[in-house]
C-alpha cells in the first residue's frame, strides 16, 4: 500500500480560540501576544490583520504600528493547551504514528490504516468533520506520499483547506511554486538561488545534482531532494525517536552572541521536557551551526552518565558553543540542539547519596513542566546570564 503522510494544522489556532470563546471578535484583525509597552512578540496574528503585514515572531510594537486598529489580547497557554489536548486525542483515534510538531499541528503515518479506516483523503476528511464538531476550530489538512509534501500541501488552501498530492501530480504542484517553500529556503538562501536564475521549484529541480552539491554542499543536496519531490523521514513519536531535537532558521543571520545563547537554552528547555514527558534520558548533546553560506557543522560531548535534568543539558550545550565561538564564531542562520543516546530514567545511575544540588534541579524540573503544561512552554524559562560557572548559584525560572 502507497505511503500516505497527513499534515494537520490548526487555522490561526491562538486566535480562532479567542474567537470561539468571545464571539464579538469575529472579523476583527486579532494580535495575540506579549506587551506591546515591552519587548513583546506576536504570537498569532489573525487572518484579518495580516494583510497589513502583521505575522508571528514581530515585535508588538511594529504589528500595532502596521495596524493600530487591532485587538492586542495576551496569550492564554491553559485554554490553548486544553484545546489541543482535545484536538491530539482525536489524531490518535486514527493512528498510532502521531509525531507533534507544536501545539498546533502534527503529522500522522496513516499507511497501515487505509485498509480499516479507507483512502487517506477520506481519513482526512474525517480528522476536519471531528475536529470542527468536538471543538468548532477549523484545521487545514494536507494529504501526500511524505512529510514535506504534506506540510506544503496543508499550506496551499488555507483555511480550513483539504488539499492531496499524489505520486502523478508531484511536480504540477512543485514546479510553479517559489522555492522558498522548500523546507530550509528562508530569504538568504532565495537569495542565493536567484543568482543561478532559480525563482521556482521546478528551475531548481532542472539544475544538475552535482552543481548544487559543489556550490551549497548538504544544504544544496537537500533542496534538490525535495524540489523533486523526494523526503524518507518517517513520522516518528517521541517514545520512538533515536533522538530528540529542537532547532530553528533565522530570518537574518544573527551576530549576538546573547540572542544565540537564549535561543540555545530556549531548544535545551524544551528537549528537555520531552525527554522526561517520554521518561527517557540521553547520553549525547549535539549542537547543529549553520552559517549564512550554508556550511553547516555539528559539535557533541558525550556524557558520564544520561539524565533529562535541563541543568546539567543546558550546561553541556552551553560548553560545546562556547567552545565554538571562541575559536570560529560567525553569524548563523540555523542553530540546533539534539539529545541522543537515549534510555529509559530507570537505567540512570544514581549516586548512593545524591547531592542536594541534583535533588534541587530535579524538583525545579517537575515545577517547571507543571506550569509549562498548564500555560505552555513560553511561560516559564531560564535566564541564559545566569550559570553555575559565573555565579556559583543554580539558575532561577
Amino acid at each position: 500500500m502507497p505511503r500516505r503522510i497527513i499534515h494537520v494544522d490548526m487555522d490561526e489556532f491562538f486566535a480562532a480560540v479567542e474567537k470561539l470563546d468571545r464571539p464579538e471578535l469575529a472579523g476583527k484583525p486579532l494580535l495575540i501576544g506579549g506587551d506591546p509597552r515591552g519587548r513583546g512578540v506576536v504570537s498569532t496574528a489573525s487572518y484579518e490583520a495580516r494583510p497589513f503585514g502583521c505575522r508571528s515572531a514581530m515585535p508588538m510594537s511594529t504589528a500595532i504600528r502596521l495596524c493600530p486598529h487591532a485587538v492586542v489580547l495576551p496569550v492564554r497557554y491553559d485554554r490553548y493547551r486544553q484545546l489541543s489536548n482535545q484536538i491530539f486525542a482525536i489524531l490518535e483515534q486514527f493512528s498510532p504514528l502521531v509525531e507533534p510538531l507544536s501545539i498546533d499541528e502534527a503529522f500522522l503515518d496513516v499507511t497501515g490504516c487505509q485498509r480499516l479506516l479507507g483512502p487517506a483523503e477520506h481519513i482526512a476528511a474525517e480528522i476536519k468533520r471531528i475536529i470542527r464538531q468536538e471543538t468548532q476550530l477549523t484545521a487545514s489538512v494536507g494529504v501526500a506520499p511524505n512529510k514535506f509534501l504534506a506540510k506544503l500541501a496543508s499550506d496551499l488552501r488555507k483555511p480550513d483547506g483539504l488539499v492531496a498530492i499524489s505520486e502523478e501530480n508531484v511536480h504540477n504542484v512543485l514546479d510553479p511554486l517559489p522555492a522558498s517553500k522548500i523546507w530550509g529556503v528562508g530569504p538568504a538562501g532565495a537569495k542565493e538561488l536567484e543568482k543561478l536564475n532559480v525563482c521556482t521549484i521546478g528551475q531548481l529541480r532542472l539544475l544538475p545534482e552535482k552543481m548544487l552539491a559543489d556550490r551549497f554542499g548538504d544544504w544544496g543536496l537537500h533542496c534538490h531532494r525535495l524540489a523533486r519531490g523526494i523526503d524518507d523521514r518517517p513520522v516518528t513519536p517521541d517514545s520512538q525517536a533515536k533522538s530528540i531535537g529542537q532547532e530553528e532558521t533565522f530570518p537574518q543571520d544573527v551576530a549576538e552572541m546573547e540572542e544565540l545563547r537564549a535561543v540555545l537554552l530556549g531548544h535545551v528547555q524544551e528537549v528537555a521536557r520531552r525527554l522526561r514527558r517520554q521518561g527517557l534520558s540521553a547520553r549525547t548533546v549535539t549542537l547543529k551551526l549553520r552559517y549564512g553560506d550554508f556550511t553547516t557543522l555539528t559539535r557533541a560531548k558525550t556524557l558520564p552518565e544520561p539524565t533529562d535534568v535541563t541543568d546539567t543539558l543546558w550546561q553541556t550545550a552551553r560548553e560545546i558553543f562556547d567552545a565554538w565561538a571562541g575559536r570560529n564564531f560567525r553569524p548563523l542562520r540555523l542553530l540546533g540542539m539534539t539529545a541522543s543516546g537515549l534510555g529509559g530514567q530507570a537505567g540512570r545511575q544514581l549516586g548512593l547519596f545524591q547531592d542536594d544540588r541534583q535533588k534541587m534541579q530535579e524538583r525545579l524540573d517537575e515545577a517547571t513542566d507543571s506550569i509549562a503544561e498548564r500555560f505552555g512552554r513560553k511561560a516559564i524559562t531560564r535566564g541564559p546570564a545566569r550559570t553555575d560557572a559565573e555565579t556559583n548559584d543554580p539558575p532561577t525560572a
